[in-house]
């Protein structure tokens, strides 16, 4: 429940930091680079580690590159079809396809399924969630962004985008079976702990729902995409389709259906991809999606 109350409570300082005027108007910005230049390299290099590569981590880590491509082929099919904008296209790709599997999830599957949901949920976070934002997030990001991004260019952001350096250092620990220095390893854990409060209160910070706003329409595409239809298909293939069963599998179906991923938002910040759709659709997703798992935890006691 602490950690419930501390994503509220971030998102809520946030926006009263920002009416009260007290904190300058690029604040947002400089908490975004914060998270992506020193917070999520140190979560990297802090969990990867710790990693054991075997055949228990496909399903998890299926999880995150299903969804994202479910999302790549529903958004830029649509977006092609109604003649959006670069920039929309790439903001719901995004938005739709990865989703908050670490500060959500935590909370939800340690209450859900106790410390066996928490072995499930590391891998479809880090290898899963993670990394699909390191590599491919960031190749849609770049090749939606304004103006004209060409391999060369696309290559140099990924390339040059410090969760992903962070990542090719993790993975060579977890190829040649390197640990961290105890104290080093201290370090990052106190530097990856940062990533959710100061996500949250940029996002509180940039928090605009307008009744009016043209936004809504695709606020409901995206939420639709990310907190009915993913977990429904994942739901099915694991299920039906590969006839597997469990509190892993269990747990992947929850995974799939958390709120959309804070961090997807702060790329989109980052790279103009509708900055204020892609914050409307992380603030409401939040508490709705505290909704839906209840009705997909309800679904999996029934299957």
């Amino acid at each position: 429940m602490d950690n419930i109350l501390l994503l509220f409570l971030c998102l809520i300082l946030g926006f009263l930091f920002k009416k009260s005027k007290t904190f300058p108007k690029d604040t947002a910005l400089v908490l975004n680079k914060f998270v992506i230049y020193i917070s999520l390299p140190a979560m990297a290099l802090y969990y990867l580690p710790k990693v054991e590569l075997s055949e228990k981590l496909l399903f998890p880590i299926g999880v995150a590159w299903i969804g994202f491509l479910l999302s790549f082929i529903v958004f830029s099919s649509l977006g092609k079809w109604l003649g959006w904008s670069k920039s929309l296209i790439g903001c719901t790709i995004l938005m739709g396809g990865l989703g908050n599997t670490s500060f959500v999830g935590i909370p939800v599957i340690e209450a859900l399924y106790d410390k066996e949901g928490l072995e499930t949920l590391v891998l479809v976070d880090l290898p899963g969630t993670f990394i699909a934002l390191s590599t491919v997030g960031i190749l849609v990001a770049a090749t939606y962004s304004r103006g004209e991004a060409n391999f060369n260019q696309i290559g140099k952001r990924i390339l040059g985008f410090p969760p992903f350096l962070a990542f090719c250092v993790g993975f060579m620990c977890i190829l040649f079976k390197i640990e961290m220095p105890e104290t080093l390893d201290g370090v990052f854990e106190n530097l990856a702990a940062t990533v959710t409060p100061l996500a949250l209160v940029s996002v509180g910070f940039q928090l605009s729902i307008e009744k009016r706003s043209k936004h809504w329409g695709f606020v409901v595409l995206v939420l639709t995409q990310q907190l009915i239809i993913w977990p429904l298909v994942i739901l099915l293939f694991y299920k039906t389709v590969l006839g597997q069963s469990g509190t892993a599998i269990d747990v992947c179906v929850m995974e799939a259906g958390m709120a959309p991923m804070i961090t997807a938002a702060i790329v989109c910040n980052a790279y103009g991809l509708k900055p204020k759709l892609s914050n409307m659709i992380v603030s409401i997703g939040i508490p709705l999606s505290f909704v839906t798992l209840a009705f997909w935890y309800w679904i999996l006691t029934l299957v």
